[in-house]
C-alpha cells in the first residue's frame, strides 16, 4: 500500500473538507433556491474516469514522497519511471502534464475530483495486443498458479497453441516466441505479482516487502487502529425478551492516546458498513450522551478527523469502496502485514479488557472457546437487553476505561487525550464535512427517479426542491436512473446526486407517522419481512380459492343468459348512453331494464316492444346530451 504522506508527517489531505472553488472544474449549473446540496463525489463520475483520478492520485503521492527538490523535469522523469515500472501500469505521463495534475490538485485545496480526466472523449488509450496477446496470455495464467508450474511446461503450452492457431491459415500465421525470448518475456513481469500468485502474498511479502521500524505518534489522530470481535455476552431483545446472541463489535482506538475514539455494535457480519458506521461515529461530536443518559461523570472529547487508520487484511477493509471513501475523506488507510496481528496491539489487547474486565459480572456472559463452557448455559441466564448494554457500555468507556490507568500505571486515556489536544488539537469536522463524510461513506443505491419521488424498499422519498428539479430539467430512460447514498443507520432521508446541479440533493421519507425516525437499513429489512410474513399467514386461502371460484360460476352464467338473447339486441348502439340515462350504478340499480318484466301487463310490453322498434331514432336523439 502505497503511503501518502508526505515529508515531515504532512498528509495530502490536509484540506479535504475545506470548502474552496475548484477553478479547474467549469461552473456548476444554476442552483436552486434553498435546496440544500452536498459537494460532488468521486462516485458521481463515470468509472474510467473515476479510476483515472485514482491512478493520478497514487501517482502524485509516490512522487510527493520520494521527490527531491522542486518539480522539474529532472527531478520527476527518473520517479515517473520508476513508479510506473514497479506498478506495470500504461506508458508514464510526462513530467509537464504530471505538474499540470499536481496544481490541479493544490488548487482545489486537495480535492481527489481534481484529478478527474477533463478531456476524456478523445479515443481508446487501451493498449493493443501483440498478435499472440490471447495466446501468451492464456500461457502466462498457467504459470501464475498455486500449483507453480515450470517455465518449460507454460512455454510448450505456448507454442501448442500457436501451432493450433496457424493450421490452415494461409496469411497472418503467428510467429511463436523462442524459449528464451518467453522466459525472458516472462521474467519482465513485476516480481511481487508473480510471487503472490505462485506462493501466496504471505511469501511475497516476505521476499519483496519492506517494513519500517514502528514509529509511535505524535498527536492524537496521528494513528487510529480498527478491528471486529464478536463479544462474549448474549444480549436479549428489547420487546421480545428473547436472546438475540452475540453482536459484533467494531472499535476504533486513538493510539496515541488509548482512548476509544468510536464503535458500532450489531448483529451483521463485519462489512462495509459496520466499517463505515463506526469511522462516522469517531469523527463526528459525541453530543447525543444525553439521549442515553443524563449522570455521565465525564464527557467523551474524542472526535475530528483521523489522518492514519490502521487495519488488518479483513475482506471489508479491501474493499475498493473503503479505500476510495477514505481518500475522499482525507484517511490514510494503513494495511498490517499478514499473520502479524502484534503490530496493531492497541486494539487487539482492549478487545482482550472488554471481554475480561467488562463483560465479566454480566449475566449472559459466554466464552470464546466453546470447551470452557462446561455445563453453564449463556442463553438461559441472558437478561442484559440491548439498549441497556449500549448504555452501560457508554458508561464504562466514558466514566471507567479513559479515566483508569493502564496495568503498568504509565497512562490515563483522558489525560492524555486531553494533553494532545493541548498540543496539537485535531481538524475538527463542521457539519457540512460531517454531512459530506455521511454521503461519502453511504451505500450506494442505482433507483429511477419518478412523477412521485424514489421508491426504494417499500419507502417513498420526495420533496419540494425534487419537485421543482423534476420541472426544470427534463429526463431520459437513462438519466432517470440516479445515484443515491444511503445512511445505513438512519433511512429517514437519502442524497440524490443531481447531474446538472453537480451536487447531492437531501431527499426526506415521505413518512407521516415517522417509522423511519432514526430507523436503520437492516431494521426495516426485518420488519418488512415479518410483516409480509404475518400477512401470508393472515390469509385463509381456502376462503379465497371458494369466491374465486364463486365469481367465475356467476361470470359463466351470465355468458349463457347472454347467449339467449336476439342477435338484434346484442348488437345495439349506444347501451352505455341508455345505462347513463337509466341511472345503473352500485347504489342498487344494475339494468335498465323495468325491475320486474315478468309482472309488466300487455300494455307494458307493448311499449317496450316499441322502444325496441324506435332504437336507432332514439340513440340519434340521445346523442345529444
Amino acid at each position: 500500500m502505497i503511503s501518502d504522506s508526505g515529508e515531515n508527517g504532512i498528509s495530502l489531505f490536509d484540506n479535504e473538507f475545506s470548502i474552496t472553488s475548484d477553478k479547474t472544474e467549469e461552473q456548476p449549473a444554476q442552483q436552486q433556491q434553498e435546496a440544500k446540496l452536498v459537494e460532488r463525489d468521486l462516485d458521481s463520475y463515470p468509472a474510467p474516469l473515476k479510476e483515472e483520478a485514482l491512478k493520478r492520485f497514487r501517482l502524485l503521492a509516490f512522487i510527493r514522497r520520494e521527490l527531491q527538490g522542486g518539480w522539474t523535469p529532472k527531478n520527476l522523469n527518473p520517479l515517473i519511471q520508476q513508479y510506473f515500472e514497479r506498478t506495470g501500469h500504461a506508458e508514464p505521463p510526462s513530467s509537464r502534464t504530471v505538474c499540470n495534475w499536481w496544481k490541479s490538485y493544490e488548487v482545489a485545496g486537495g480535492k481527489i475530483t481534481a484529478l478527474v480526466p477533463k478531456h476524456h472523449r478523445k479515443g481508446n488509450y487501451e493498449l493493443k495486443n501483440a498478435d499472440d496477446g490471447a495466446i501468451f496470455h492464456d500461457a502466462l495464467e498457467r504459470f501464475l498458479n498455486a500449483r507453480r508450474p515450470s517455465m518449460t511446461t507454460a512455454y510448450e503450452y505456448y507454442k501448442d497453441q500457436v501451432l493450433l492457431n496457424n493450421e490452415g491459415v494461409v496469411e497472418g500465421t503467428i510467429k511463436p516466441l523462442s524459449y528464451s525470448g518467453f522466459k525472458k518475456r516472462i521474467k519482465q513481469l513485476p516480481p511481487y505479482q508473480v510471487a503472490v500468485a505462485r506462493h501466496g502474498k504471505f511469501m511475497a511479502d516476505q521476499w519483496y516487502g519492506h517494513f519500517s521500524a514502528h514509529k509511535p505518534p505524535t498527536r492524537i489522530l496521528e494513528k487510529v487502529e480498527i478491528d471486529h470481535t464478536p463479544l462474549d455476552l448474549i444480549l436479549i431483545d428489547d420487546e421480545l425478551l428473547v436472546p438475540l446472541g452475540r453482536p459484533y463489535l467494531t472499535l476504533l482506538v486513538d493510539v496515541f492516546s488509548s482512548c476509544i475514539v468510536g464503535f458500532h455494535l450489531g448483529y451483521r457480519a463485519p462489512s462495509y458498513d459496520s466499517v463505515s458506521k463506526a469511522i462516522i461515529h469517531a469523527t463526528k461530536p459525541k453530543d447525543y450522551l444525553d439521549t442515553i443518559a443524563s449522570d455521565f461523570q465525564n464527557d467523551w472529547p474524542c472526535s475530528g478527523k483521523i489522518e492514519t487508520l490502521v487495519v488488518d487484511n479483513g475482506a471489508e477493509f479491501w474493499s475498493e469502496s473503503l479505500e476510495q471513501a477514505c481518500l475522499e475523506s482525507g484517511i490514510n488507510i494503513q494495511f498490517n502485514p499478514v499473520r502479524k496481528p502484534w503490530l496493531k496491539p492497541f486494539i487487539e489487547r482492549l478487545f482482550g479488557t472488554i471481554n475480561k474486565k467488562f463483560l465479566d459480572p454480566f449475566p449472559g456472559k459466554t466464552f470464546s472457546n466453546v470447551l470452557e463452557k462446561e455445563e453453564y448455559n449463556p442463553e438461559k441466564d441472558a437478561v442484559i437487553r440491548f439498549s441497556t448494554f449500549i448504555e452501560l457500555f457508554h458508561r464504562w468507556i466514558i466514566d471507567v476505561y479513559h479515566q483508569d490507568s493502564d496495568s503498568r500505571h504509565s497512562r490515563i486515556p483522558a489525560k492524555l487525550w486531553q494533553q494532545g489536544y493541548d498540543d496539537f488539537p485535531p481538524l475538527a469536522m463542521t457539519q457540512e464535512d460531517i454531512d459530506k463524510l455521511t454521503v461519502v461513506m453511504g451505500v450506494k443505491w442505482q433507483p429511477t427517479l419518478t412523477r412521485l419521488g424514489f421508491k426504494i424498499k417499500h419507502l417513498r422519498y420526495d420533496s419540494p426542491d425534487l419537485s421543482e428539479y423534476r420541472k426544470r430539467y427534463p429526463q431520459t430512460d437513462r438519466s432517470r436512473k440516479k445515484l443515491v447514498k444511503i445512511d445505513p443507520d438512519d433511512i429517514s432521508r437519502i442524497f440524490v446526486y443531481l447531474e446538472e446541479l453537480e451536487g447531492y440533493l437531501e431527499v426526506p421519507c415521505e413518512d407521516p407517522i415517522g417509522y423511519t425516525k432514526n430507523l436503520s437499513w437492516h431494521h426495516h429489512q426485518v420488519i418488512s419481512h415479518a410483516h409480509h410474513k404475518f400477512i401470508e399467514g393472515s390469509v385463509d386461502i381456502l376462503s379465497l380459492a371458494k369466491a374465486r371460484q364463486a365469481i367465475h360460476q356467476r361470470v359463466l352464467q351470465d355468458q349463457e343468459a347472454f347467449q339467449l338473447i336476439p342477435s338484434k339486441k346484442k348488437r345495439m348502439k349506444g347501451q352505455r348512453k341508455l345505462a347513463e340515462f337509466s341511472g345503473v350504478g352500485s347504489e342498487g340499480k344494475a339494468s335498465v331494464a323495468l325491475p320486474n318484466p315478468e309482472k309488466a301487463d300487455a300494455s307494458q310490453k307493448e311499449k317496450d316492444q316499441t322502444l325496441f322498434d324506435n332504437w336507432d331514432d332514439m340513440i340519434s336523439d340521445l346523442d345529444g346530451y
